[in-house]
């Protein structure tokens, strides 16, 4: 069976994941430059502002909030510690209430707040993370460079969360040697390899655990 062509910006099989973050990628993220094919240019550089929401009690859902929309990844499985994960659910404000009863908070494996109203605005959303002792939100500022290495999806950059300034680089494909190889190519073989909810839980505490370096 042939190889899926990656492109970046486009929807494909579930992915396979390398992410890390750390102080300092400077290396890697030259020889992810150097070695990499041509980009469009759309995505040469880009930024963004979300909102992520930290459950203490769940580490397979990752719930971000961008633009208004709502954007739920849950954790499908482990390959030679790559991560796979898979859409969970999207949606937007104002969001009805079965959507937050059925979807949402059981993705974050929290007690279920009072649920009153047909449906309820980003403002009314954000307001009842507040006040739930289990979850958290973290803003999160990010600028990333795009890449393409070993006909894998990359990307460095820098992630401001809640403020504080973290490095990232990544790579990504259906493909488990693709990354394998990008990684070696790279030299982040051995690099530990920490997915966003992991990074934003360790800097802010929630979990007692340094970075990658």
């Amino acid at each position: 069976m042939s190889k899926e062509e990656m492109k970046i910006g486009e929807i494909s099989k579930p992915r396979f994941e390398f992410r890390s973050f750390g102080q300092d990628f400077e290396k890697a993220a030259f020889r992810m430059a150097r070695l990499s094919a041509p980009v469009p240019e759309k995505v040469w550089e880009r930024h963004s502002d979300e909102i992520y929401i930290l459950s203490r009690t769940n580490d397979i859902n990752n719930t971000k909030i961008r633009d208004g929309k709502m954007d739920i990844k849950t954790y499908v499985q482990t390959v030679d510690g790559l991560e796979q994960w898979n859409p969970l659910m999207k949606g937007s404000f104002p969001m009805p209430v079965a959507v937050l009863r059925d979807e949402v908070f059981p993705a974050f494996r929290v007690d279920m707040p009072d649920l009153s109203k047909a449906e309820y605005s980003f403002e009314e959303f954000m307001d009842m993370i507040e006040a739930h002792p289990d979850l958290q939100a973290v803003r999160v500022h990010k600028q990333r460079f795009g890449y393409m290495v070993n006909n894998t999806i990359c990307e460095t950059g820098y992630v401001l969360i809640n403020g504080a300034r973290v490095a990232t680089i990544n790579s990504e494909s259906t493909e488990v040697e693709d990354i394998k190889k990008t990684m070696a190519d790279t030299g982040l073989t051995g690099v530990e390899n920490i997915n966003y909810l992991q990074a934003i839980k360790r800097v802010t505490g929630m979990i007692n655990k340094p970075l990658a370096n």
